[in-house]
């Protein structure tokens, strides 16, 4: 099986989100029929991507640490342009 062969399932917690008049696109994920846990990915209006290297248990699980990183850091913390500290 390849990479392209994989056929994802997404949360319906993921979609756009847009603080300060900046806008992320939310991707929460996993492999179809997998148990292995829900991936966390946020991209930018420049296609630029922030993505956790662990999985989490649940979907919601995901939609939280991305929603504490939000509140605690802003936006910005998603955002790679030059407004951004690295």
């Amino acid at each position: 099986m390849t990479d392209d062969d994989v056929e994802l399932e997404f949360s319906e917690l993921g979609g756009l989100v847009t603080r300060d008049d900046r806008t992320v696109q939310v991707h929460i994920y996993r492999v179809v029929g997998s148990d292995k846990g829900w991936a966390l990915e946020v991209v930018d209006v420049d296609d630029n991507s922030t993505t956790w290297d662990e999985l989490f248990s649940t979907e919601r699980d995901a939609y939280e640490e991305f929603s504490r990183i939000l509140e605690e850091d802003g936006i910005a913390a998603f955002l790679d342009d030059d407004e951004t500290m690295h």
